[in-house]
Order: C-alpha cells, then structure tokens, then sequence
C-alpha cells in the first residue's frame, strides 16, 4: 500500500473485525456525544499546546505543525460539524486525526499524535472540562454565601425560636440561624476548593502509563493549558481520577446542606408556622384548589439534593473493584455522572440564591412564637441559680414542673409567675425562691436572653458583629482566591490560541 496516498484513520489494524453496530450503538455513539458535550474546546486547547510543545522540543518540524495546527484551528472556529461525525469512531479524537490526515496525508497528518496517548489526552481534557465547572460552582457558592450573611446582618435581632429534636429549645435570631447557614457553605468551599486544586493537575506528557522517550516538555503544556503544575507520577496521572469522586463526594455534602436548609424553609413556610413566605416567583399553584401557593422552588432543590448525592454514589460504584490503571469504567465512565452533578449543583445554588433573596420575613410571629413556647426555660433556671444559689439540677427541676403544670392547664410562657415557681419549689424542695416577678419575666424574654449570651460563639449582638464581620473578610480572601484561578485559566487560554495563530500564520 502506497501509505502517500492513505487518507483514512484506522486505529483498528490490531483487530479483524469492525466494531458491530450494537457496540458503536451502545458505546462508540454515547462516549462521542460525551466528548462532544464537554470535551470540544478542551480537546482542540490540548492539541495547540502538545503542537506549540512539539515544535518547541524539535520533535515535529515546525513545518509540518504549522500545517496540523491551521486545520486544528479551522476545526475549533468552525465546530465539530466539519468533522462529519457519524458516530462509528472511537472518540472526538479520532475524527479530528481523520479530518488532519484526509488533508495531509498520513506522513504529515499522523505526527500531532507523537509522544501522546489518548489516554493521558482524554484524562486531561476531563480534568479541565470538571476545572471549569467547578470554578462555576465555587464562584456561585461565593455569591450564595455573601447573600446568607448580608441577611444574618439584617436579622441579628430579629427572634425567632430554637429547635432541637424539631421541639422548641432556646431563642435564637434569624441571624444566628443564618450564620450557621454561612459556616456550612464556608465548609463546602473549603471542601470544593481543595478538590480543585486536586484537578488542577495536568496529565498531559503522561502517555499510556509510562511518560515517553520523546523529550516532552510537561511543565511547558500544563502551563499552557492553566494548569497550576503536572501531575507527576505518570501512572498515577492516567489511572486514576480520585478527584471526580472527592469533588462529587464534596458536592454530594453541600446539596446535603442546602437540602437541610430547604426543609426548614419549607416548615417554616406552612400555614402552621408562617415564619417566612416565599416569593410568588418561585411558588407553584394547584389545578383545583384556588388557595394553593406551593414552595416548588424549595421542593426542587431538595429533590436535586438527592439526584447528586445519587451521581456520587455512581461515580463510586464506577471506579469500585476496578483495576488501578486505565479503564473504561474506572477512569471514563465516572466523568458523566461528576459533571452532571457539576450542573445540577451549579442551577440550585443559582436558584436558592435567588429564593432567599425573595422570601418575605413574618418578624411579628416568629417572635410570638418565641414568647408563648418555653425555649426561655433554661435560662429561667440559670437565672434561678444566680439569684438562689440552688444547683442547676435543682432550679431544673422546679422550672420543669412549672412547665408541666403550665402546659396542663392549657397555659403558655408568659403565664408563669414567681408563685409558681414557689409553689413548686416548696413541693420538691421545702422551701419558696421568693424571686420578684421582674426577675421571671425577664429571665423569660426571648430578647434578652440572647441579649445576655455574649461568650464566644453566642448570637448576642456584639458576638454576631464580630462573628460576620471575620466571615465577610474570609469571603473577600476566598473571592480572591477564585478570581486568580479563574484569571490564570483565562490568561493561558488567550496565549495559547494567539500563540498557536502565530506560529501558524504563513503556513
């Protein structure tokens, strides 16, 4: 065969037969459409920059780059559509290898892939496709948490009652609610980030396993491509990809927050309740019952909670009892499910940022709530203990009967009276407390417990101020912090392509 005049790709001499039309069906079509969907741009960056790094090392004559890299160039303005893919092949790459070598011929076509493998190629192309959305991610993540505590600052005395065990337990301030909201998603950037700086790694230079004897530059294409540095060991670098599932198990945690946050939300937002409403732009209605504004917002975001937690089960069980090196389902099948999670997580942190900023605060009835429930109770009894000297245990146990007996007669907090703490103290203990009724309203205003709890990590005022005041400094460092990644991509991206249309340019 006159190998001059071989214009089709055929990474098939090993084998006899094609690949049957069920298998191009079941496999060749999906991981095509795969490539397609995330890995296009991606796939043509990495061909600029082995290209560039090929020429630069001497190992293809810039000559003949300069011809691969302008039909790699007219390939990435143009879309896949040039390629006429039909599916049969293997991967995007082996239409692009198609498309050069149907151009160049064989000796000139078939050089960009010197000292490359798909598998090292394919690997990198996944990390910058989960790069990208999870700078996505943590960029909304970043505006999510700046809404959660610029509204903890707008509620810091707004009360409402602390739960426990879905019971009342102690008064709180929306604030204080929210914060905790805020240290959560602090918590799942941190998570995300550090997965991150496990993708931004580049494999690239790696080969099939074992690096190459052609003199790649490593440093050169991983810089090239944004990435922080290479993943070194080589092996490591194509069999495994350990940060999709850290990055899906991180993303697994935070729609797990989110979805605990959805659920008071949606409590709260009941008849029974009706602490907060939720805006008319993220509410559905019934078909039938007229009077019907349902939370749908908040219904879909729990939902979604469970499908990504669901795409880290399935990356998992992907990568489970496989062998460590290339594989099919060990290192390719779990990009799907990671990404898709990816863009789930991506539309609920747009959505419940949005639904938070429009959710109308009842001020009045979370208050009363707090007033009539008993979560002032504790501090009654600390208030027993300092104005008695009785233990705690005792003062526990007199304002406990005094509940029970408010509660049976039908009663709420603010009815108890200094009699009746006396009344009880003298049946369990022989003696009255003889405290004023000052001293028991006071100890049973909501306000002014939360006034008196200004330890650190206390919701009083001056804790809170402190408290969100180091969280919006953190939240600027961490804005910063993804802002550089994001630059740092951007810029090599830029350079690369201006780069590889200067190098082409007379070709």
């Amino acid at each position: 065969m006159n190998m001059a005049n071989k214009t089709e790709v055929n990474l098939r001499e090993r084998l006899k037969k094609p690949p049957s039309a069920v298998f191009v069906d079941t496999y060749f079509s999906g991981k095509v459409s795969k490539d397609l969907k995330y890995n296009f741009d991606s796939e043509m960056e990495i061909h600029f920059a082995h290209g560039l790094m090929l020429a630069k090392q001497k190992i293809v004559s810039a000559r003949d780059l300069k011809k691969i890299l302008k039909l790699v160039l007219q390939i990435h303005t143009r879309g896949p559509d040039v390629l006429d893919i039909d599916f049969k092949l293997e991967g995007l790459y082996s239409y692009t290898e198609r498309y050069i070598v149907s151009k160049l011929g064989p000796e000139v076509g078939g050089r960009l892939h010197t000292g490359r493998s798909r598998n090292d190629m394919h690997t990198t192309a996944w990390r910058m496709a989960m790069r990208e959305e999870m700078l996505k991610i943590l960029a909304l993540l970043l505006k999510l948490r700046g809404t959660v505590l610029k509204l903890a600052k707008k509620h810091t005395k707004t009360v409402m009652p602390g739960f426990t065990h879905s019971q009342h337990a102690q008064p709180i301030t929306l604030g204080y609610y929210l914060l905790t909201v805020a240290d959560l998603f602090g918590r799942d950037f941190a998570r995300l980030l550090g997965s991150l700086g496990h993708t931004d790694q580049c494999p690239l230079g790696a080969g099939a396993l074992t690096t190459t004897a052609f003199p790649l530059d490593r440093n050169y294409v991983a810089k090239a491509l944004g990435f922080a540095k290479p993943m070194e060991v080589a092996y490591d670098a194509v069999s495994n990809r350990d940060d999709a599932l850290e990055a899906t198990a991180a993303l697994s945690i935070l729609m797990t927050n989110i979805s605990r946050l959805a659920f008071d939300l949606q409590a709260w937002n009941t008849f029974e309740y009706r602490f907060i409403e939720t805006g008319d732009e993220h509410s559905s209605v019934s078909s039938i019952m007229p009077q019907k504004k349902n939370p749908a917002a908040l219904e879909h975001i729990k939902a979604v909670a469970g499908m990504v937690s669901g795409a880290f089960t399935a990356t998992s069980a992907c990568v489970k009892n496989t062998s460590l090196s290339d594989v099919a389902d060990g290192v390719t099948a779990l990009n799907e499910p990671a990404l898709e999670a990816c863009s789930k997580t991506a539309d609920i942190l747009h959505l419940l940022e949005e639904v938070l900023g429009a959710i109308t605060v009842n001020k009045d009835v979370m208050l009363k709530s707090a007033e009539i429930g008993f979560g002032s109770a504790t501090e009654l009894s600390d208030v027993i203990v300092r104005e008695t000297g009785l233990s705690f245990r005792m003062a526990h146990n007199i304002v406990g009967t005094v509940v029970r007996n408010t509660v049976e007669k039908g009663g709420i907090a603010t009815d108890i009276r200094s009699a009746d703490l006396d009344d009880a103290s003298n049946k369990l203990f022989g003696k009255p407390l003889g405290m004023s009724e000052q001293s028991v309203s006071g100890a049973l205003d909501p306000a002014k417990n939360i006034e008196v709890r200004e330890m650190l990590g206390g919701p009083g005022l001056n804790q809170m101020a402190a408290m969100i005041k180091g969280r919006m400094i953190q939240l600027r460092n961490d804005n910063s912090t993804v802002a550089a990644t994001r630059r740092r991509v951007i810029k090599a991206r830029d350079k690369l392509i201006a780069d590889t249309k200067a190098f082409c340019k007379g070709a």
